[in-house]
């Protein structure tokens, strides 16, 4: 059974479908596309499994694929050169479309190539992680990191489709699919207590039989929040609440070198700096921060540093964090499980006091 999910953005609405296996619904998408003309290539990593490839095979057929070494590395500024002159030696033109087949980073990074080839072409996403299923595939997001911080270069470009196959999870390493309930929790604390109690009450793995419904629900959070505000131009509250976590994660992943933590270990570790600094600014109980982090843990998730960081390394990739505003970092708290807000002006003593209770060090 497939089912549907419309992000109503006008002109740049999309459908995100979702279904245990989705290679029909996707070869007729690139059927449709290759009757009008339209010059359709595939965009995927090395990471792509036995029984991935033969679902790409059999939903794509027989498109131009360009396959790119996986992890955080390939969000790169040599990467996407890489991408770009593929799509200019395949002859696309700006009918063209690409799909883009992967994890959060060749989503980032296909995504962001779509919208700078030609100054935008068309992109589907086909994530087969769960942090891509549920967060990074939908939303229009794209783009790649720089030495300076992480995503600093990018674009919002919204994809015309969004698949999601959760067949494709049932291979997925489990450190994998850990790194994506980080983004399954935030969900629950930002916006969804009832959530975030069913996560409490049974862990959620791959066999769980509620897994499809939760990423259905996940996405349809940030279908609603990105209606709200595309681009994160609210001044208090919108889109900016799905970066929960996400202040002290990037810091994390920045000092630590890309590919240490997973993001989605990164924004774990996040999410229990960020409680702890919502407990120290008065809006929820000490009780609180030891139930969000048992809920990361049961989830074979880190909620302090494998290895200390240096404080003010981790304060100063901070302040280069592409949420800054005046000078300053805005951070996502919680009000309560289940409620989130932004906060500026926090005094600067409490959000090291949180980074040093994971583990970074003076």
């Amino acid at each position: 059974m497939v089912e549907t999910l419309n992000v109503r953005l006008e002109e740049r609405s999309y459908l995100i479908h979702f279904g245990e296996s989705l290679e029909m619904e996707i070869r007729s998408a690139v059927d449709k596309l290759h009757a009008t003309g339209c010059k359709v290539i595939v965009l995927t990593d090395v990471n792509l499994g036995t029984k991935q490839d033969a679902f790409l095979s059999a939903a794509c057929g027989d498109c131009p694929r360009l396959v790119v070494e996986a992890g955080e590395t390939s969000k790169s500024l040599t990467i996407l050169g890489q991408v770009l002159d593929f799509l200019a030696t395949q002859k696309v033109d700006r009918s063209g479309a690409l799909i883009v087949v992967g994890g959060g980073v060749i989503g980032d990074l296909g995504g962001f190539a779509a919208a700078a080839y030609l100054r935008g072409i068309d992109f589907y996403q086909v994530p087969t992680t769960l942090l891509a299923m549920v967060d990074s595939s939908v939303g229009g997001k794209t783009g790649i990191n720089i030495a300076a911080g992480k995503n600093l270069v990018g674009a919002f470009h919204q994809p015309r489709g969004v698949f999601v196959a959760t067949a494709l999870l049932q291979t997925l390493p489990g450190r994998e699919f850990a790194a994506g309930m980080a983004e399954v929790i935030k969900y629950g604390l930002l916006g969804d207590a009832a959530l975030f109690a069913q996560l409490e009450k049974s862990p959620l793995t791959v066999q769980s039989p509620e897994l499809s419904t939760v990423i259905c629900r996940c996405c349809e959070i940030k279908a609603r929040i990105v209606e709200a505000d595309e681009r994160e131009t609210a001044p208090d509250g919108g889109r900016a609440l799905l970066n929960l976590g996400h202040t002290f994660g990037h810091a994390i992943e920045q000092v630590a070198g890309y590919g240490i933590y997973l993001h989605g270990e990164a924004v774990a570790i996040g999410l229990a700096a960020a409680a702890r600094l919502s407990q120290k600014l008065g809006h929820i109980k000490v009780e609180d921060v030891t139930r969000i982090e048992a809920v990361i843990t049961a989830h074979a998730l880190p909620v302090r540093l494998r290895e200390p960081l240096g404080l003010e390394d981790v304060l100063q990739a901070m302040t280069r964090d592409k949420k800054v505003r005046s000078g300053m970092p805005r951070f996502v708290v919680l009000k309560s499980v289940g409620e989130a807000v932004t906060q500026n002006g926090v005094d600067p003593a409490r959000i090291a006091a949180s980074f040093r209770e994971v583990g970074a060090m003076d």
